[in-house]
């Protein structure tokens, strides 16, 4: 069975309130048994150089045990409701990726 990934880029507009989502995510990607590969730390750009994702933008991957459940995940009550908070507080772009 293939691995499923999310890969997310994040811009960040209100920290202080984005960080109830963060505890959320984290508790909620354990529960559906994905763990991160990525989250934040540096990232460098070397193509497709725009100013709508600059150094502002961070970087998620999280790997899943299958595609079904990276679905699973994202499509879940808890996830829903955790999805609410980054909305209000961020900006992003995500994918849900089949594995190799």
């Amino acid at each position: 069975m293939k691995k499923g990934y999310i890969i997310a880029e994040v811009r960040i507009i209100n920290p202080t309130a984005y960080a109830e989502y963060q505890a959320q995510a984290t508790a909620i990607v354990a529960q559906y048994g994905g763990q991160f590969i990525v989250r934040g730390g540096t990232r460098e750009q070397r193509e497709g150089m725009d100013a709508t994702h600059n150094e502002e933008w961070r970087t998620m991957i999280i790997e899943f045990p299958s595609l079904e459940q990276a679905r699973a995940w994202y499509d879940s009550p808890e996830f829903t409701e955790a999805k609410k908070i980054r909305f209000a507080h961020a900006v992003s772009r995500l994918f849900i990726v089949e594995g190799v």
